[in-house]
């Protein structure tokens, strides 16, 4: 039996995260890079493609937060893209078959344009993150939680590379409580 939470408010949806800068780690990127020059003018093997699999998610380490870090309040993406998917129209065809000299009937989701896309992920940035404190443009202008600020912030690679570790934390923390629950 697989058990779901109620619809919670937004505010009850998701964590606040202490901001953690992150670095490459020297050790795994020269790994990757041995691996890259050993397969250079080839096709990758299986091993190595699993190797780089597993060591592009230990590329980047994350510092632990600072005192005084500035906080941010971040939810799973999972329901704005769920309710995306629920919005988004079929279109229909009549394809000809040569191979059956038939009509056939296709149905497919139409590819967005750029335009569509561009709004898409803005949306997805605004629903994700939901506060944010003690952040601060430079020294003196704090940053307000603004779609604007929100796309500024997600534009920056050290922030997103965050933003995607806050993600995969609350994914794993959802994935636990539904095991707790369905065992009880």
């Amino acid at each position: 039996m697989t058990v779901f939470n109620e619809q919670k408010k937004a505010d009850d949806q998701g964590a606040w995260f202490k901001f953690q800068s992150s670095h490459k780690d020297k050790a795994v990127a020269e790994q990757m890079d041995v691996i890259q020059k050993a397969a250079e003018g080839r096709v990758f093997t299986d091993e190595e493609k699993e190797s780089l699999a597993d060591l592009s998610g230990k590329l980047f380490v994350f510092d632990p937060p600072e005192e005084g870090a500035a906080e941010f309040h971040i939810r799973s993406l999972i329901p704005f893209f769920t309710e995306r998917m629920k919005a988004r129209k079929k279109k229909v065809e009549f394809v000809f078959n040569p191979s059956t000299r038939a009509m056939d009937h296709v149905s497919y989701y139409p590819d967005p344009t750029p335009e569509e896309i561009e709004k898409e992920q803005a949306d997805a940035w605004d629903f994700m993150l939901t506060g944010i404190k003690n952040a601060f443009w430079g020294k003196d202008k704090p940053i307000e939680c603004t779609p604007e600020n929100k796309i500024k912030l997600m534009a920056d690679k050290c922030f997103d590379r965050f933003a995607g570790k806050c993600l995969k934390e609350l994914a794993d923390a959802e994935s636990k409580e539904a095991e707790v629950a369905e065992k009880n």
